[in-house]
């Protein structure tokens, strides 16, 4: 069974189509890169599929749950649509931290608000929720670094944090937009690291990215998008080695050279 099914996903600002008819499933444990020109509608896709945007058309289903029917106005009502969000953990391209909270703050807070409204919240419980965030930290490299704020971390150490908080709720999906786009080469090459151990630990994970070798060798498979519209789709060495359009061609020769 499919942990994620996307169908028929149409999105338009004003009189711009930005998606046209999107469709893709991924099972557990698999690893989608999605890539393509900028304009392409990647991240309006990501977007969509965090109900940080609403599609005018199309149906998306977790676990054979059906989270979103643009035929159906109810399925967007404000209280629901935060409890689908949980679904997904989402890393930003410009990390979204809030400056206010240390690096240990940003990743309980969103546990910490949910337990909040649950009854029977206590220390033992915030103790959890701080241990938990204690662990992703050090799992991200960040053990000297918790009670740092986030302009007191390089962009690299940000993202990580970023990526621990998008853990720290145990989602379904984990969905990266361009992670690495902010970043230095050294930069890029710690980020990549940890998304490549999340992908070793089995997570499954829906990845904008620009980085075509990390794409090939990190996938099991890969979305070529162009005009907002999947060109292509299938086995990253099928598509990155062997594209079949000519739009995925030009693509693909410009990014590798």
């Amino acid at each position: 069974m499919s942990i994620l099914e996307v169908s028929h996903i149409r999105k338009t600002f004003g009189r711009t189509e930005v998606l046209r008819d999107i469709s893709f499933s991924l099972n557990k444990g698999d690893v989608v890169s999605i890539i393509g020109s900028s304009g392409s509608g990647k991240t309006t896709l990501l977007r969509c599929l965090n109900f940080l945007e609403t599609p005018d058309e199309g149906t998306i289903k977790v676990n054979d749950e059906l989270l979103f029917d643009a035929a159906d106005p109810t399925s967007m009502k404000e209280s629901e649509v935060r409890k689908k969000r949980l679904h997904f953990g989402l890393v930003f391209q410009s990390f979204n931290l809030f400056p206010q909270y240390t690096a240990m703050e940003n990743v309980m807070l969103a546990k910490k608000l949910l337990a909040k409204q649950e009854p029977g919240y206590s220390k033992e419980k915030l103790a959890e929720i701080e241990a938990q965030a204690k662990d992703l930290l050090r799992q991200m490299g960040l053990a000297d670094r918790m009670d740092n704020y986030p302009h007191q971390l390089s962009g690299g150490q940000c993202q990580r944090v970023a990526i621990a908080r998008a853990l720290a709720l145990q989602p379904d999906i984990l969905c990266f937009d361009e992670p690495t786009s902010a970043l230095d080469p050294e930069l890029t090459g710690e980020v990549l690291r940890v998304i490549r151990e999340l992908a070793d630990q089995g997570h499954t994970m829906v990845i904008v990215t620009h980085e075509m070798a990390f794409a090939r060798d990190v996938a099991s498979h890969v979305i070529f998008m162009a005009d907002g519209v999947i060109v292509e789709q299938g086995n990253p060495k099928d598509v990155i080695d062997n594209p079949q359009s000519e739009r995925a061609r030009a693509f693909l020769q410009k990014v590798q050279h």
